[in-house]
């Protein structure tokens, strides 16, 4: 019983202990900064970070796959690296546009890593995911083709837009060089699997939309008529709906029934 509560208070303590160094010896037979940098925080996220599904350790794809970097070996989720040096931007320069979109409607989607790392001290300062379930299209920034003295003249890449991304969607490890507790980071992620059973996406960008109010609101308890400002947000952003506080309503009373808000009285919410 002993052995079982020291193994027990390790796996709960792991993510306490976690270094937020780069081990910068592992680069070392690399001249390229990119290759260095890919090298140096692939290496760190092999061995500091856990699934944040079931939390066990997960694992590198040995060989580069189109779509993910790492896995967790027990859970299967699957997860795709980007890094940014410096501060968190309000967006991640990803992809191909056509590429991306495509994978949103794909079951094959990965979890998406951000790292946010600082290029002197080689510090990890933001570590976070966000599960698949929040990427849909309306995150997603097609960006200008290239110019046609480009190499790849006509190419369009994306942008994942991180600020219509609802808060309970960005789950840290690392916040402004503050490590989060490791039970915070499993029960955050299953807060929002209710997610992944909405198939359609129309849907789920009411869904997400509405998450985004409540966040503009600031606070935990809210009411009806409080989300009633957003109307004419909503009403911009699904111009074809002329119901819009019976949306609203409808995806509170969803909100509600999934466990993500608690119905206190009459027109009254608490965010859980």
């Amino acid at each position: 019983m002993l052995f079982e509560g020291i193994i027990k208070d390790n796996r709960e303590n792991f993510i306490l202990n976690m270094q937020k160094i780069f081990d910068v010896k592992k680069a070392d037979n690399y001249t390229s900064n990119s290759q260095k940098i890919r090298i140096l925080t692939e290496d760190w996220v092999d061995s500091q970070i856990f699934c944040p599904s079931c939390g066990t350790n997960i694992e590198n794809y040995e060989n580069n796959r189109p779509v993910a970097d790492f896995y967790c070996p027990k859970c299967s989720e699957e997860y795709e690296l980007k890094s940014k040096k410096d501060g968190m931007a309000k967006k991640i320069v990803d992809g191909a546009y056509s590429k991306m979109i495509e994978r949103l409607q794909s079951s094959s989607n990965p979890n998406f890593f951000f790292l946010n790392y600082n290029p002197v001290k080689f510090e990890v300062y933001n570590f976070l995911v966000i599960p698949k379930h929040f990427f849909v299209p309306s995150i997603i920034e097609k960006r200008k083709p290239l110019s046609s003295t480009a190499r790849r003249a006509g190419w369009v890449g994306c942008n994942i837009l991180l600020q219509n991304i609802p808060q309970s969607g960005k789950i840290f490890y690392i916040k402004n060089g503050e490590v989060e507790n490791k039970d915070k980071i499993l029960k955050n992620w299953q807060k929002t699997l209710f997610l992944r059973d909405t198939k359609k996406t129309e849907l789920k960008g009411w869904i997400l939309d509405v998450m985004n109010c409540i966040d503009s609101l600031g606070k935990q308890d809210f009411t009806l008529e409080e989300m009633y400002n957003f109307v004419s947000l909503l009403s911009k952003k699904h111009p074809d709906n002329r119901h819009i506080k019976d949306k609203i309503r409808q995806q509170l009373q969803f909100l509600r029934d999934k466990g993500y808000l608690e119905f206190l009285d009459r027109g009254k919410y608490r965010l859980k």
